[in-house]
């Protein structure tokens, strides 16, 4: 789509490695482009090797070019907040050292107040025991980093995601984030085990689990959400001691991520709506998809056939006449 440059903006963010910075923006809408690179020092066209010497006064950080009608300013600091640490005055996660700090450059007046209120509110919120830390600068010369840094996301999605993983800031920001009152109640409703095994992406023991060797027909949904996940008909004993499906009851109700988790690399399952951890898929299954769906018990509920209309599931009672 052709843009009016006059209807564009810049923001300029330093939150930690850019790596981690580019993919929270770049799926915004309104976003034209996400680049990489270094500012806030004072050497021209610095090399990656010289910012992390910490000699050059540079952050590593993303310079976004935004439709404000679209995608606010204010909105776009609400995403930087969300993706870094902003009480840590040395660094980001397992990044240490100056050029990894955080910063807001703003890059107009109404930047800068609307960057200096939304800290102050941040701050306010009791979210963070501790100050914030994270400077408001005017924005400086921006040189982009090298080809290889732009998009990694997208070039290495599996370094990338065991980075976010290894460094510690995939666990902060979504133990950070989550939505306390929303978390609150779901240790109301669930079990121990139901909690650990969706909201922490546990795994429960196998062959002490309910529905490992169940064989009853009817519908699994989700147990947070009620969102209708497998069909018994699509169950099958895998003997690996967790119920087993060939597959789910609709494409779109589940969503695979890959898992970098105890040294191996497998594909998660969560549910989509809900975002629940599920289990694993896994290409040993019969049939002609060799795929195994391999569920904890404690993120399903079980709605036995002749429920569903009572439950309000009658759209897959269908699943079940024969």
């Amino acid at each position: 789509m052709d843009q009016n440059p006059q209807q564009t903006e810049l923001a300029t963010f330093a939150g930690g490695c850019f790596w981690c910075m580019v993919k929270p923006f770049d799926e915004q809408p309104g976003i034209l482009k996400v680049l990489s690179g270094y500012t806030g020092g004072d050497l021209p066209n610095p090399t990656y090797e010289q910012v992390c010497s910490d000699t050059t006064g540079h952050y590593e950080a993303v310079q976004i070019t935004f439709d404000p009608a679209v995608f606010p300013y204010e909105r776009l600091l609400q995403v930087f907040w969300q993706q870094i640490d902003p009480t840590d005055e040395g660094g980001q996660f397992a990044d240490r050292g100056h050029s990894y700090s955080t910063a807001i450059f703003y890059h107009s007046e109404e930047q800068k107040l609307a960057a200096e209120r939304s800290k102050q509110e941040l701050g306010a919120s009791g979210r963070f025991q501790r100050p914030l830390v994270t400077e408001i600068l005017p924005a400086k010369p921006f040189y982009p980093a090298e080809d290889y840094h732009q998009g990694y996301y997208k070039k290495n999605p599996i370094r990338y995601q065991a980075y976010s993983i290894g460094s510690g800031r995939a666990a902060f920001l979504k133990k950070q984030w989550k939505d306390h009152g929303k978390d609150q109640d779901l240790k109301k409703r669930l079990t121990p085990i139901q909690y650990e095994v969706t909201q922490n992406s546990g795994t429960e023991p196998p062959f002490r689990n309910e529905f490992w060797d169940h064989k009853e027909e009817g519908l699994y949904v989700d147990i947070v959400s009620g969102e209708p996940l497998f069909s018994s008909l699509d169950k099958f004993d895998s003997s690996c001691g967790w119920p087993s499906f060939t597959k789910p009851v609709e494409e779109s109700q589940v969503t695979e991520h890959v898992d970098m988790t105890h040294n191996m690399i497998r594909t998660e399952v969560r549910s989509s709506e809900a975002d629940s951890h599920l289990g694993h898929v896994f290409e040993d299954g019969p049939g002609p998809s060799r795929l195994r769906y391999c569920i904890n018990s404690a993120a399903l509920r079980f709605i036995p056939k002749d429920k569903l209309e009572e439950e309000g599931y009658e759209y897959y009672s269908r699943l079940f006449t024969k």
